[in-house]
């Protein structure tokens, strides 16, 4: 009861509230002595200052039929509040921007605060620039949040947009090319995670169907894909992007990511040999991502959806090296499935 009323006194703008006002909010079965002590506190802390003049209701407990708010009392605990986190926050975080700004800004940045504050203390700041979904993903567990959730102008106020090295002008795409496909109408082209994969498939190219094959760099590539056409001098739309990674939430979240800017296939083929294999135990700092795990999964046959969930959830994964040079090979001249 007591967090109720000081939440609905709080928030409200006019300076005098009635008694009647306060009592309507409660449950009709709230007993008047249980109301009546926690206005009195209130009092005593100086939360509601009584409007003698407007008198009493009589009862056992009397209490004033009007109040007038002590909006001060609401802005000192806010500024204790701030102070006490500034005094525990990760030094890099400014909180003094907060004195100035409203309760409700405050309530609204605290959570992502407590998140980033709880990154810096185990990582400290970063040394080498990535893009902004994966530092957001990094600090809220949230890849949209920096740039379509309000993340950069919480940044801001906390002094740290500048210190978290965000890239937004990201490096070309590295990749290697098909000479005789490039003339070709439609075009298929391969991402792949990691370095080591990329230079194991690299030889077999011109044995494939696929106009190019493309290293993605972990993260890099969701802030570059984009650049795919541009870049090979390819017409807009004449391509299907297939993508391999580790199979783990953060490939996986990875791949989400890309397809949510433009069509992405996950390379089935790569991942059910990998399925195969015998899984590794997985990486214990990875976040979760269920949405990106349930949209993956809907590509492939009900059994095999079925044990990229149990693997995950019981902390396994398959690292995308666990197929080698030979089965990347003879998967890759298939390419029945594209």
């Amino acid at each position: 009861m007591k967090s109720l009323l000081l939440k609905h006194i709080q928030s409200k703008k006019i300076t005098q509230m009635p008694l009647t006002q306060l009592q309507n909010i409660l449950p009709g079965d709230t007993e008047y002595t249980t109301f009546a002590n926690v206005i009195k506190e209130f009092e005593t802390l100086g939360i509601l200052r009584p409007v003698k003049k407007h008198g009493t209701n009589n009862k056992s407990i009397p209490l004033y039929y009007t109040y007038r708010i002590n909006k001060a009392y609401f802005k000192d605990q806010l500024l204790e509040t701030i102070q006490s986190y500034r005094l525990k926050v990760h030094p890099s975080i400014q909180l003094q921007v907060y004195f100035s700004l409203d309760a409700k800004q405050w309530e609204k940045d605290l959570p992502y605060i407590k998140k980033i504050d709880q990154y810096l203390k185990k990582n400290g700041l970063p040394l080498l620039e990535v893009s902004a979904p994966e530092r957001s993903y990094a600090l809220v567990e949230d890849e949209k949040w920096i740039d379509f959730k309000g993340g950069k102008s919480v940044l801001q106020r906390i002094g740290l947009w500048d210190k978290l090295k965000i890239a937004y002008n990201t490096d070309p795409l590295m990749l290697a090319i098909h000479p005789k496909h490039i003339q070709k109408e439609q075009h298929a082209h391969l991402i792949v995670e990691n370095k080591a994969t990329f230079y194991e498939m690299l030889e077999g190219l011109e044995k494939t169907a696929f106009t190019s094959l493309v290293y993605g760099s972990g993260w890099k590539i969701v802030s570059n894909a984009h650049r795919l056409e541009q870049q090979m001098g390819l017409k807009k739309g004449t391509g299907t992007v297939y993508y391999f990674g580790d199979l783990d939430h953060e490939g996986i979240t990875i791949w989400h990511i890309l397809n949510e800017k433009q069509p992405v296939i996950p390379a089935i083929p790569f991942y059910q040999e990998l399925l195969k294999k015998e899984a590794t135990q997985g990486k214990s700092n990875q976040k979760i991502h269920s949405e990106a795990v349930n949209h993956f999964i809907k590509y492939f046959p009900k059994e095999d959806a079925v044990k990229i969930k149990t693997v995950l959830a019981s902390k396994y994964y398959y690292p995308q090296e666990g197929l080698t040079k030979e089965e990347l090979a003879l998967l890759w001249r298939q390419g029945q499935w594209i």
